[in-house]
């Protein structure tokens, strides 16, 4: 499927307020509100728009330690990266995990409550997964900037 400004509009206003009624968004890309809903699901079936999400205040939730975790595997092959990934992904604290290329197979992005509690989860359960070789963990200090809003092309 080829995005045209439209598609690419409603992509942009979605990323700044998931929650607008079909509505607003018909006014604000210039559209009847039929034909919005019609694109907007077609962009979802396509998978341009994964899902609709609230984004949560880790503060207020008490998620307030972030890190990032280079993994690098002893052994690698098919069978054991995708061993990695099954094990990774129940994991609840890893919000994101990427393959990567350098001197580390994989970078975590974990969050828990404090650093007691990453102790914790590094014990009992990253370091019980089977192939890990090396750990490096890096703790955020502060956040100077976060994004979840990802540019479209609107040329």
């Amino acid at each position: 499927m080829q995005l045209d400004n439209i598609d690419k509009q409603i992509l942009e206003v979605l990323q700044d307020d998931g929650r607008l009624t079909n509505r607003d968004l018909a006014v604000m890309v210039n559209l009847s509100p039929p034909t919005t809903l019609e694109r907007v699901k077609k962009l979802e079936s396509k998978g341009f728009i994964k899902k609709f999400v609230a984004i949560v205040d880790s503060a207020k939730v008490d998620a307030n330690c972030f890190l990032y975790v280079e993994v690098t595997l002893a052994r690698h092959g098919k069978d054991r990266l995708q061993r990695f990934t099954d094990e990774i992904i129940l994991l609840d604290e890893v919000l994101e995990c990427h393959r990567i290329t350098g001197g580390a197979d994989f970078l975590l992005k974990v969050v828990t409550k404090n650093i007691s509690a990453y102790e914790e989860f590094l014990i009992h359960k990253l370091t019980e997964l089977q192939d890990i070789h090396h750990l490096k963990t890096l703790v955020v200090l502060s956040t100077l900037k976060q994004e979840t809003k990802i540019p479209i092309n609107n040329s």
